[in-house]
């Protein structure tokens, strides 16, 4: 009988495969319009496209309170307000002649056009039709205690202090495969939080590019390509994955076998997400004996 470990074992090789014989640039498998100010239409770039970008609302239009009320509306009664941030330019001239130049850091709060009630807010294309696959939902459902999972904003994203993920709208992704590995792969991120698997990207996280960071992405990305063979979707998606492992390539050719030790963990992952799936088809095993 066909174990995990088998599963494992052979999408391990297959990436290895992809990696030794090239492999397509990975890019992000959804399409997002760019968080933008409704009222001037500044499209928000930076650390303030990040911050927006981290929310649940679905429309990409942003605006403070007085310009929701310049344009004719309000912001709803108990709406909380997401913070921006920007640089004001102070000059003065010195006395040589120069003009000094000072920087400060200013903060706006401003509202999603969700949040908001009499404004006219430009309609958005209509969504494609987005194809539910069981054996995926499965899979999600097996992760008892599980983060929970909130659909909206641009960005796919885990955060351990609230044990919580974010994803794109389910439409917004390229295909419905897609879309469900890359919420295996923040899935995979969550089991590292202190209350699961404790794993030290996931606990102590590192600057970006860091050993830690490189080997917790190598951990999602495989564990992702381990829970789409287990939902038959492996074809879909591993080219895609085997290009995003690829981004790490300079740390894979330092230690060869680093890609293995992630994996290692990765089933482990794997392993806790299929708890109640696991032990659901031991139990079908018992009753057929």
């Amino acid at each position: 009988m066909t174990t995990n470990a088998d599963i494992y074992e052979g999408v391990t090789d297959r990436i290895l495969e992809c990696l030794n014989n090239g492999v397509v640039p990975w890019r992000q498998p959804w399409a997002i319009s760019s968080p933008r100010n409704l009222s001037s239409g500044h499209v928000y770039k930076g650390i303030n496209q990040i911050l927006l970008s981290c929310t649940a609302f679905s429309s990409p239009y942003w605006l403070t309170f007085n310009q929701a009320r310049q344009l004719g509306g309000k912001i709803k009664l108990g709406a909380r307000g997401t913070p921006i941030v920007f640089w004001k330019v102070y000059e003065k001239e010195t006395r040589s002649g120069e003009i000094d130049k000072r920087f400060v850091l200013k903060r706006f709060t401003v509202f999603n056009a969700e949040q908001t009630d009499g404004i006219c807010v430009p309609r958005l294309e209509e969504p494609k039709t987005f194809n539910v696959i069981e054996d995926c939902e499965k899979v999600i459902s097996s992760f008892e205690n599980g983060p929970s999972v909130e659909h909206g904003g641009g960005r796919a994203c885990y955060m351990p202090i609230q044990d919580r993920i974010l994803m794109p709208p389910k439409p917004a992704f390229t295909s419905s495969e897609e879309y469900y590995s890359t919420l295996f792969h923040e899935l995979v991120h969550a089991t590292g939080a202190n209350h699961r698997l404790a794993r030290k990207g996931v606990t102590d996280p590192s600057g970006f590019a860091s050993h830690e960071y490189s080997f917790e992405e190598l951990v999602a990305e495989c564990g992702s390509a381990f829970l789409c063979s287990h939902a038959g979707i492996t074809p879909a998606t591993l080219a895609n994955s085997a290009a995003y492992i690829a981004s790490w390539s300079k740390r894979l050719s330092a230690e060869p076998r680093w890609i293995v030790n992630a994996a290692s963990q990765a089933g482990k992952a794997a392993d806790l997400i299929l708890g109640a799936q696991a032990r659901q088809s031991a139990e079908r095993v018992d009753e057929a004996a």
